[in-house]
């Protein structure tokens, strides 16, 4: 009999998770997996349920929580000799992973496409990390990946918008460098972007060309201007004209090498991460994903 693993974030979705968890198992029950349900209780439990169901040689592992909890199971699938089918079930704030793969983002909806066709999903790798959406660099960046999670569960998407918010009033521009597969970038900079999908922080229109196996970083560097400026730039992102504002540097690239003039911490989907210098890498179509 197939095995698959439910790896559950039971404080995700303002605490609806474990109501599902019957719907979930019953549904892979009925596609003929044995299932083994695993609550995380910490930081790092998902990422260590995934390599196990790696190593026990499972064929499934359903995920069920936030952004986040997607990033841990990630973790723990990537680069392993045996890799799992992965089912995406969202309860989080913003759920970018899910937006971009098209997967319902009403649970009960999710949990029917669990056990049928899967589609290959890039992730990227920085340094000795693996993520699914995005690495963020700058104040705006550092300050939404301090949303802590009882501010996500009472304020939802709002909370990444007023911290981000906060950072306006007194921008911090940096000197980058990033090194492409087609050349060298140096900009004073107020955010710099490298997005694997088409939906960052709920906005479904920031790299419209994005795909989620094309092998690509989207990568945009926003220049050190002021705030008129930067308050044109966001209206941009919500038309989907980001890429094309005269402020706005994009491009594309497999690999980058990120340096800057201060001690950057990255935001890597959604939670900190690793301060510069970075190294980053595409995993095309590392992961296989249950889809609509």
């Amino acid at each position: 009999m197939k095995k698959a693993m439910i790896i559950a974030n039971p404080s995700s979705g303002k605490e609806q998770a474990e109501k599902y968890i019957d719907q979930i198992r019953q549904k892979l029950l009925t596609s003929g997996y044995d299932v083994n349900i695993c609550l995380t209780e910490g930081e790092g439990d998902a990422t260590r349920f995934a390599k196990e169901a790696c190593h026990l040689k499972y064929d499934a592992i359903i995920a069920m929580g936030g952004d986040g909890t997607m990033n841990e199971t990630v973790n723990g699938i990537a680069e392993q000799p045996h890799r799992p089918a992965m089912g995406v079930v969202p309860l989080g704030t913003v759920n970018d992973f899910a937006r971009a793969l098209h997967v319902p983002l009403e649970p009960q909806e999710a949990i029917q496409v669990l056990g049928g066709g899967v589609k290959p999903a890039d992730i990227g790798k920085v340094n000795n990390r693996h993520f699914l959406n995005i690495i963020a660099l700058g104040g705006i960046a550092e300050a939404t990946g301090e949303v802590t999670s009882d501010q996500k569960t009472a304020l939802g998407t709002l909370a990444y918008i007023v911290e981000g918010l906060k950072t306006l009033r007194e921008k911090t521009p940096f000197h980058l460098t990033v090194e492409t597969d087609n050349g060298l970038y140096e900009e004073e900079s107020l955010l710099f972007l490298a997005a694997l999908t088409n939906s960052v922080a709920g906005f479904e229109k920031l790299a419209p060309e994005a795909e989620v196996a094309d092998g690509q970083f989207h990568c945009f560097i926003v220049k050190d201007v002021a705030l008129p400026k930067l308050i044109r730039i966001g209206a941009a992102l919500l038309k989907g004209d980001f890429q094309e504002d005269p402020d706005v540097i994009y491009f594309k690239s497999k690999e980058l090498k990120i340096k800057s003039s201060v001690g950057l911490k990255a935001n890597v989907d959604g939670d900190m991460g690793d301060a510069v210098p970075l190294h980053l890498k595409v995993l095309k179509g590392h992961l296989s994903v249950f889809t609509p």
